[in-house]
């Protein structure tokens, strides 16, 4: 972990906390515990790895936080929001102003401009026309992109760039946590690596940020890194132990 970094953060109320947390499905004759007693506390300006294998329950935690599913079990509070109670509009809401995601496969809709993808959570959440253009123009530059990127269909871009415009979207409502599941996964290690210092620099503007990855070297730029073994939480390190 970055010694800088322990600072009054460290001592605020945590942004995510988890008790007992579990989830389980039947699968055909079998019920799966994906996710299994965990509790967790992630405070707020931090990027987090949690590592393990496919099927460890990691996805399961990020979609748990994101309100993309619910516990079978137990409680998660995020940004002082009580996630598994939320129902209707303020579970839209509450993805649409508190989290941001990013994915391994970008989910770019391919008949939309890099622009208009990144507009396009403007309108859901009430951005008026005026401003969309104008703010997704700073989010492109944001990110790193020439402005020539913004009118270029997904098909048109690197999996590099579409990975940018992919975190600009997800930055568009201001989000207090970005989730990212295997965000380099499709990358080489050069863009790779490029895109890991993007979502880290995001913590210096207090964003939380978590990411479930299969790679050593987003563990090693995060500030706090936990392993997820058959749904269980096994350890709680650091990104440099």
């Amino acid at each position: 972990m970055n010694n800088e970094k322990i600072t009054q953060m460290d001592i605020e109320e945590p942004i995510v906390i988890a008790h007992h947390l579990s989830r389980s499905y039947q699968s055909k004759d079998v019920m799966v515990e994906a996710l299994i007693g965990v509790n967790l506390r992630f405070q707020k300006g931090h990027m987090i790895a949690i590592k393990g294998a496919s099927g460890s329950g990691k996805t399961t935690l990020l979609n748990l936080i994101g309100a993309l599913d619910r516990p079978s079990s137990g409680s998660i509070v995020v940004d002082g929001i009580d996630v598994a109670r939320i129902h209707g509009r303020d579970e839209v809401k509450y993805r649409l102003q508190k989290v941001g995601f990013v994915f391994q496969s970008y989910y770019l809709i391919p008949n939309l401009t890099a622009l208009e993808n990144i507009m396009l959570p403007m309108e859901l959440s009430g951005v008026i026309e005026a401003q969309r253009e104008i703010l997704a123009r700073e989010l492109l530059q944001r990110v790193g992109l020439d402005q020539t990127c913004g009118g270029r269909k997904p098909s048109r871009l690197s999996g590099g760039e579409q990975q940018r415009v992919a975190i600009a979207r997800a930055l568009v409502n201001n989000p207090s946590i970005i989730i990212a599941d295997e965000p380099t996964g499709n990358l080489d290690s050069k863009t790779g690596s490029l895109i890991v210092d993007l979502l880290y620099s995001l913590t210096g503007e207090g964003r939380t940020v978590i990411v479930a990855t299969h790679s050593a070297e987003v563990a090693a730029k995060a500030d706090r890194v936990l392993e997820m073994v058959n749904g269980h939480l096994m350890n709680q390190g650091k990104g440099d132990d």
